[in-house]
């Protein structure tokens, strides 16, 4: 759920209630199964977050509660006095995208890749016990990376070395290299098409070798110490 009015952002007790009730009536159902806080509120009063969630829970219109887009430390602030498990964090990810991943893997070095952009959410997630849900999972920087061969050359090619190796195709690869993660993440598909729904959910069947995971990692342009 995504909490913008204009230019703001609004995670008051009020709005919390009001655009449940919405998406309720919209949706013509009786309860969400899971509601997440889309963006942290920089004037975020976490009382009211949970006052909040325990009128949804307790009335039955949430059954549970997670974030998107928020730092371990924004979580541990709404967790301070939020009672319900926070149990989702939703972020961006994917083979060129991966700040998440070389922020720990280039700890300790003057490197772009080393920027702290995520407060280590992705080790904050697994000692928690939270799932990490990735958004824009075959996101470049002009569209999909997927046969975007101006742009990324040599992670097509390798994309296409294993698709040809595991008898799919180039987004499945992509895909079971976000599910490597030993954290155990979450493909949000962003698409209707069904035979790219197909080939994701095939990913679930491809488990890649740790050096085909690294091969990948640094076609998309990273790189290692």
């Amino acid at each position: 759920m995504r909490y913008r009015t204009g230019k703001m952002y609004d995670l008051s007790y009020k709005y919390i209630i009001d655009s449940v009730d919405g998406i309720l009536r919209r949706l013509n159902t009786e309860y969400l199964d899971i509601l997440l806080l889309h963006r942290p509120d920089a004037l975020v009063e976490p009382e009211e977050v949970a006052k909040a969630f325990d009128d949804l829970h307790n009335s039955g219109k949430v059954r549970y509660f997670g974030v998107s887009n928020h730092r371990p430390l924004q979580i541990e602030l709404l967790k301070k006095y939020v009672s319900q498990e926070i149990c989702i964090d939703q972020m961006q990810l994917s083979l060129p995208f991966s700040s998440m991943i070389s922020e720990g893997l280039e700890a300790n070095m003057q490197t772009e890749g080393a920027v702290d952009r995520s407060g280590s959410i992705l080790d904050y997630c697994r000692v928690n016990d939270m799932t990490m849900q990735v958004w824009s999972p075959f996101q470049g920087k002009n569209g999909t990376f997927i046969d975007d061969n101006d742009t990324y050359p040599d992670l097509n090619w390798r994309l296409g070395e294993l698709a040809a190796k595991y008898d799919t195709s180039k987004t499945a690869v992509a895909a079971a290299w976000l599910l490597r993660q030993p954290s155990g993440v979450q493909l949000i598909a962003g698409t209707m098409n069904k035979q790219r729904l197909s080939d994701i959910a095939s990913a679930a069947d491809i488990t890649l070798t740790r050096d085909e995971w690294y091969s990948l990692y640094l076609s998309a342009g990273h790189i290692l110490p």
